[in-house]
């Protein structure tokens, strides 16, 4: 059983509706974690009383202690075109996406970025994530057994594309449904790993393919489904040509009933307020992603009003779209995105959607996103001086909004000391040839 010492800070709601009830912070905290649960939390001086001579006391004194980022949407098989010179989102995808997925037909390229990937996500501090493969089953076997073999929570699956993609990357209807059961059954609920039907937009499915994803969410009521919605302009004005009796782009996925406990999509800038009502009304998830939103022009995410419509919402660092695996460069983003729409996104509200509020909007609150007795011990250690820049800057705050503040701008993966997976140190900054 070990025992960890760090200043520390999780989230208990959302600083939106409460502000600064919303967080626990221990300046000299501890945390103690048996089995890779968390079973206690608190001030050092009056925990480290009840510890016994057996427990390992692990000091991270100086450091802060969080739980670890939860990326809410990600596509693992762009990792080779981050940062490929761009284009707007439709041609982005003919240029670069749709050749760069044609190679994980090869279980050997599937499987080599996959282990890459997942080192990527936990020298960032990412402890979970929702991920996109591509339309080969071996993809998604790809990704799940690197998340596997280091216990991560991950909920990903196959690519369902019928239509308006190469041939090489088109399934059908049948074949995506027969793919989709089998990974199901291979792999939901395997160990920490989850499932989600994944028609990639809804441009790319057939009115069939969208009908087999509705009885694949209805024949496994604990399954997830992911896609995108609203991301760019040209993309709307499609949907609006392939479903003319639709009211909405959302409304394409309500009609199928696609919407609901366990659905996330992704970007969601083209809403009206009965598209939010709607997501709101449906408990459907939404993933602001403004990194590959500012990229590839796409728009600005109007964060202000889906905290005022009390949407579930979390972060997405949509890599290769995205430019970075770091939750803190997606955070840096999102404050500016935010800014531009007039809303003033504070540092407690960041990290709140990053950890706890992630959390929710993937319905695992009860399994992880903070350090109530019994969750999961997913946490990561930051270095808050990891920059001499930002040890000087440091110096300067008065408060811990302050420090935050200044984590939220400057920081990246240099201020990852190491990130731990269910108690288990998974990365440590100064060990990780990557």
């Amino acid at each position: 059983m070990p025992a960890f010492r760090a200043s520390i800070l999780d989230f208990i709601a959302n600083p939106y509706e409460t502000g600064e009830k919303s967080f626990r912070y221990f300046k000299d905290g501890l945390l103690i974690v048996e089995e890779g649960l968390v079973t206690a939390c608190g001030d050092f001086a009056s925990l480290n009383k009840t510890l016994s001579a057996e427990i390992e006391l692990i000091d991270y004194s100086g450091h802060l202690i969080m739980p670890g980022f939860i990326d809410t949407h990600v596509h693992y098989p762009q990792t080779d075109i981050i940062a490929s010179h761009g284009s707007q989102l439709l041609d982005w995808l003919e240029r670069y996406t749709f050749p760069a997925e044609k190679k994980f037909s090869d279980p050997v390229v599937a499987q080599e970025t996959a282990d890459f990937f997942i080192r990527q996500l936990l020298c960032n501090g990412t402890t979970s994530a929702m991920v996109f493969a591509t339309i080969h089953p071996q993809s998604v076997d790809a990704i799940f057994a690197a998340a596997l073999q280091q216990n991560m929570r991950l909920i990903s699956g196959k690519v369902m594309m019928d239509r308006h993609a190469p041939d090489y990357l088109c399934d059908t209807a049948q074949s995506s449904y027969d793919d989709s059961l089998a990974l199901i059954n291979k792999w939901h609920k395997r160990e920490r790993l989850l499932y989600a039907v994944t028609p990639r937009f809804a441009p790319t499915s057939t009115e069939q393919q969208l009908k087999v994803a509705q009885q694949l969410v209805n024949e496994f009521t604990d399954i997830y489904l992911q896609s995108h919605v609203a991301e760019s302009p040209g993309e709307v004005e499609w949907v609006k040509e392939l479903f003319p009796w639709s009211r909405s782009y959302l409304d394409v996925y309500d009609h199928f009933g696609l919407l609901g406990d366990r659905s996330v999509y992704a970007h969601c800038i083209y809403l009206d307020e009965s598209d939010r009502d709607c997501l709101a009304k449906s408990g459907t998830a939404v993933s602001f992603c403004p990194t590959s939103n500012l990229f590839l022009g796409s728009g600005l995410f109007d964060m202000q009003s889906a905290l005022e419509h009390g949407l579930r919402l979390g972060l997405g660092t949509d890599v290769g779209g995205g430019t970075s695996f770091s939750m803190l460069k997606t955070l840096h983003e999102a404050y500016k995105v935010s800014q531009m729409k007039g809303y003033n996104m504070s540092p407690l509200q960041g990290f709140y959607m990053a950890t706890l509020g992630a959390a929710r909007s993937l319905y695992l609150d009860h399994k992880t996103g903070n350090f109530e007795t019994g969750k999961e011990a997913d946490f990561i250690v930051i270095d808050l001086n990891a920059t001499a820049l930002m040890k000087r800057r440091m110096s300067h705050c008065e408060s811990l909004e302050d420090e935050l503040f200044v984590l939220m701008i400057l920081g990246d993966d240099r201020n990852i000391k190491a990130t731990h997976i269910m108690g288990e140190c998974r990365y440590q900054r100064d060990n990780l040839k990557s």
